[in-house]
């Protein structure tokens, strides 16, 4: 079996349009939440998200291109154009049926699909509709735009697993280096939910915040005083290589993917199982893969997205797997500083645990202000920036339907 190293990234955020921009902002522990700007608001419940600030397309792309594809589309490929200048990979001299590209959303374009709708039916547009149409919002074109762009002639598709969507897309790329189908993967996913529709079917199942006269506080994970998520938007996308492969372009690394764990919690469509049985055993298996302890994992970047139900559910789970070492491993919620970026939420809290890895830096989870009692009081929770070595990072995401997954990475080591 072959060795997997991250050797580049790429991100769009709403805490920054670059790496360096929401690590920083990660690290400093700045919220994204502003008032929702795309559209109005006054009808609704909830009227704040995690909005992608100052993004152009056309640093990206040209013009006629990005009026052909989505929102979510265009996150994909600026995050891609950046992870690929950051792994300096030169691709003329690479063998491309070997490279490929996963790319995961968990809603595809539903801006496009509410905007084409919307157009179809209004007396102006008379039954028409654009070209572009489908183009725009199936879920797989952001993986065929990738590829196309850059000559990527290995697999190539979309993983749709609901807010899980993007760590199965870093798993599947994991599993076909490991096994020797591929040298080089791009893992990522976008997401660009922040639509009148999306955030209105959020809101009726009660799922968002609606902390609408401090959107900056909203999102707050393991805070008795929580009350839903807040939407986000962006991308982000991990370059997965070989280690052989990166060795001999002389490649920087930035950590060794080492496991994963699936499950499922096969419970509720919407709702963790109350004793998160499904992460338990995601966590398990993938420090089994990894040949892991408990002990050896220094941070997780929990799925925490602010939820009455769910943050308890994940508490539990981790109680439960880190019994013997709970005060040792800090728990992280950066959701309460990007807001939930579903389909794309695992990408960037895998680059999050990544650059954690690589700058010995834990990044502090915000707004916890009074804790939820029924968490275990030895859950050891970082409000502030944690400087200390990391050497093993795992990364939860758990999707609505019950789909769970945690990926596992280390400091790399000769």
């Amino acid at each position: 079996m072959k060795r997997v190293v991250i050797t580049g990234l790429g991100a769009v955020t709403p805490l920054g349009n670059s790496v360096s921009e929401y690590w920083n902002a990660l690290v400093q522990g700045k919220s994204g939440a502003i008032p929702i700007t795309r559209f109005d608001v006054s009808g609704l419940k909830t009227r704040f998200a995690c909005e992608v600030k100052n993004f152009d397309p056309l640093q990206y792309m040209e013009k006629p291109e990005a009026r052909k594809i989505d929102l979510y589309a265009q996150y994909a490929l600026a995050s891609t154009h950046q992870c690929m200048l950051d792994s300096a990979i030169n691709l003329e001299h690479t063998n491309r049926s070997r490279c490929g590209v996963i790319w995961a959303t968990g809603v595809g374009g539903i801006g496009t699909l509410e905007k084409e709708i919307g157009d179809f039916f209004s007396p102006e547009a008379k039954g028409r509709i654009s070209p572009f149409f489908i183009t725009k919002m199936i879920a797989n074109m952001a993986s065929g735009l990738i590829s196309i762009k850059y000559g990527l002639q290995g697999a190539s598709y979309a993983t749709v697993s609901a807010c899980s969507s993007s760590n199965h897309a870093i798993t599947d790329s994991y599993n076909l280096i490991k096994m020797g189908k591929a040298d080089v993967m791009l893992a990522g996913g976008s997401e660009a939910p922040i639509s009148i529709v999306t955030v209105s079917g959020f809101s009726v199942i009660r799922a968002l915040s609606e902390r609408n006269d401090s959107p900056e506080t909203a999102s707050r994970p393991f805070d008795e005083n929580r009350d839903g998520f807040v939407l986000g938007e962006g991308g982000g996308v991990l370059m997965l290589e070989e280690l052989e492969h990166a060795k001999k372009r002389g490649a920087k690394i930035y950590a060794e993917m080492t496991g994963y764990g699936l499950a499922s919690d096969a419970y509720h469509i919407t709702g963790s199982h109350p004793e998160g049985l499904g992460a338990q055993l995601a966590m398990t298996e993938a420090m089994r893969e990894g040949g892991l302890r408990p002990e050896d994992i220094d941070y997780i970047n929990a799925h925490a997205t602010s939820t009455p139900i769910g943050d308890i559910s994940e508490t539990l789970a981790i109680a439960a797997v880190f019994d013997s070492c709970l005060s040792k491993v800090a728990v992280g919620g950066t959701k309460s500083m990007t807001g939930h970026l579903l389909g794309g939420a695992g990408a960037i809290e895998a680059m999050c645990c990544v650059l954690a890895i690589h700058n010995d830096m834990i990044p502090p989870t915000i707004n916890l202000q009074t804790r939820d009692g029924v968490i275990d009081p030895r859950l050891r929770v970082e409000q502030t920036l944690c400087r200390q070595p990391v050497h093993a990072a795992l990364n939860n995401s758990f999707g609505f339907g019950g789909h769970i997954v945690s990926t596992l990475f280390q400091k790399f080591e000769e």
